[in-house]
C-alpha cells in the first residue's frame, strides 16, 4: 500500500503491484490508507475554499455530513452520489450493491451509521433528480479530486456495479459516461473494465 506525497500535499494511492482492481478497492480498508485518506481530505479544505459550486445534491447530503471539515464533507457527497449513479441505472439498487457502496463510503473513516444515511441520501437525491443532477455532482467531484481519486472511484463504480455478481449492460453504459465525465480517455475505462 505505498502512498505518494503530491506536489499541493495531498497524498496519492499508488497503484503498485496490484494487478486486480478489486484488490485495490478492497484495500481501501487498511488502516495506514485510511488516515491518509483522512489527511488528504482535510487538505482538500485548503485548496477548495468556499461551496459557491456545489449542486442542490451535495448541499443535502453535507447537511448529514455537519460535523465534519465543509470540503470533507462535500467529497463524500459527491462520491456517494456517483456511486448510486451507477448502482441506480438500471432502476434497482440491490442490497448487495447498496452494502458495496456503505462499505466504501465508510471505509473513508465515517462511522457506519453516518455511512448509511448518506448513503440513503445519495440513492433517494439519484432517484428523485437523476437527471438533472448527474452531470453537475459528477462534475464537482471531478473538481475536489485528483486524478488517483478519480481512478479510485471509476473501480469502486465496477465493485458496486459489480456486487450482485453481475454487471448489467446499463450500468456498464453509465461507468462509461461517468468515466468520460471524469476525464478519462475510453482507453482508461477499458483498462479500468478488463479488471471486471
Amino acid at each position: 500500500d505505498a502512498l505518494k506525497r503530491q506536489p499541493h500535499g495531498s497524498p496519492a494511492y499508488v497503484h503498485k503491484g496490484f494487478s486486480n482492481t478489486r484488490r485495490r478497492c478492497s484495500r481501501w480498508g487498511g488502516y495506514n490508507v485510511r488516515m491518509a485518506l483522512l489527511d488528504w481530505l482535510r487538505a482538500l479544505t485548503e485548496r477548495t475554499g468556499t461551496a459557491e459550486g456545489d449542486t442542490e445534491t451535495v448541499r443535502r447530503i453535507v447537511q448529514e455530513l455537519d460535523p465534519l471539515e465543509p470540503a470533507r464533507a462535500r467529497f463524500l457527497a459527491a462520491f456517494a452520489y456517483v456511486l448510486s449513479r451507477v448502482a441506480g441505472a438500471d432502476s434497482h439498487f440491490s442490497d448487495e450493491e447498496t452494502a458495496k457502496m456503505v462499505d466504501l463510503v465508510a471505509r473513508s473513516g465515517l462511522p457506519a451509521a453516518q455511512a448509511v444515511v448518506v448513503v440513503e441520501i445519495a440513492k433517494r437525491q439519484n432517484t428523485m433528480f437523476g437527471g438533472t443532477e448527474n452531470f453537475l455532482v459528477t462534475r464537482e467531484f471531478r473538481e475536489l479530486a485528483t486524478e488517483a481519486e478519480r481512478r479510485e472511484l471509476l473501480d469502486c463504480l465496477f465493485a458496486v456495479s459489480a456486487a450482485d455478481d453481475s454487471i448489467s449492460g446499463v450500468e456498464e453504459s453509465q461507468i462509461r459516461q461517468v468515466a468520460s465525465e471524469l476525464g478519462f480517455t475510453h482507453n482508461d475505462y477499458v483498462t479500468a473494465r478488463a479488471a471486471w
